[in-house]
């Protein structure tokens, strides 16, 4: 008799050719989360994604934010209550919160931790993050009265809040750091499935695999990357005496149906949407490019993120106020790929205008 594709346990599903266990709604309780006072703390990106779809889940919400930037008011766009669901003093907010969501940017977690949120901890409040960064890297140290968990949508934002709302739901990851209660893991499926990451399903992880692999494909492939890729070949093309136009449309702008395809069916399914022309200069040309060499300086950056040489710097970088990071986005925006891409993304009225 053939086996089956799925082996279920009492919690989770074991989906054969899969390392992990999936987490779905049926594993996951809101009632965990009820009576829980569910305090966010920022309303950016993942912010007022999740804080809204908490709150469309029943859950009792409070979205701590400095008033003056655009998460202020953008939360009351969205109808927070000032004063009431919505705060500008984040003490005010933790001293009756059961439960803490850092949606801060990584590099300013540690000082709010420390200034607004340490002094006034209930004890057994839960702690949770959506990037295991400042706990990783030791920035913030919480007490071992507290649960500490990681939820992690694999989405931006605008992608999580909208999947919600088409009942579908963006995938995440979860973690535990500390139980403190013995219910830590069930308490943050709960989370998950309230933002509806457990609709789509949920992967168990560890706060140092999600920090270190998130950082590692940030770097080397999501952006850092595919952005030097992206640049290296339009100057490549242009110093040859190509038009950079041509070279925008050839580097640039047909990378989103090639990512598109891969995310659809994978790399064999672009491979088979693509010409075998394409195809062979993929096989034959490509590891050329992405070489020894190339994987030798990927493997060095994997380690200055395992050991935390990363972490320091980029949080030095950002004390000092990112004379270094000001000055490569300001290299960016000056670079000929960006002022030949506003010209021609003009002629294009289909595409999504940006925010």
């Amino acid at each position: 008799m053939s086996c089956k594709c799925e082996h279920k346990d009492s919690k989770g599903t074991k989906v054969e050719g899969l390392n992990a266990k999936i987490y779905y709604d049926k594993d996951a309780d809101l009632n965990l989360l009820k009576g829980k006072k569910i305090v966010v703390l920022g309303y950016g990106s993942q912010g007022h994604a999740q804080a809204l779809n908490l709150r469309d889940s029943g859950m009792d919400v409070v979205v701590a934010v400095r008033q003056g930037p655009r998460g202020h008011k953008l939360a009351e766009e969205h109808g927070w209550v000032p004063g009431k669901e919505l705060l500008t003093n984040i003490p005010d907010a933790v001293k009756q919160a059961d439960w803490i969501h850092f949606l801060l940017p990584d590099e300013h977690q540690g000082q709010v931790w420390k200034d607004s949120v340490e002094p006034h901890l209930k004890k057994g409040v839960v702690l949770s993050w959506s990037h295991g960064f400042n706990i990783r890297f030791n920035q913030i140290k919480p007490p071992k009265e507290s649960d500490v968990v990681l939820i992690a949508p694999k989405g931006p934002g605008h992608l999580v809040r909208r999947t919600f709302q088409e009942g579908k739901g963006t995938p995440a990851l979860v973690a535990v750091e500390q139980d403190y209660s013995g219910k830590a893991k069930d308490y943050a499926l709960a989370f998950c499935k309230a933002i509806g990451a457990a609709h789509a399903g949920v992967i168990e992880t560890t706060f140092s695999e999600e920090t270190e692999t998130d950082l590692f494909g940030e770097q080397n492939v999501l952006c850092g990357g595919t952005v030097d890729l992206v640049k290296a070949g339009f100057d490549t093309l242009v110093k040859a005496g190509y038009q950079p136009e041509i070279a925008y449309f050839e580097c640039l702008h047909e990378l989103k149906l090639i990512t598109d395809l891969i995310q659809e069916g994978g790399i064999s399914w672009m491979n088979y949407s693509i010409s075998d022309t394409a195809e062979y200069g993929e096989y034959s040309r490509g590891p050329r490019l992405i070489n020894d060499a190339v994987r030798a300086q990927m493997k060095k950056n994997l380690e200055e993120v395992q050991n935390g040489s990363f972490a320091k710097e980029y949080l030095a970088e950002k004390k000092a106020g990112g004379p270094k990071f000001n000055a490569a986005r300001q290299a960016l925006a000056e670079h000929p790929i960006e002022k030949v891409g506003e010209k021609l993304r003009a002629m294009m009225p289909w595409l999504k205008k940006k925010q």
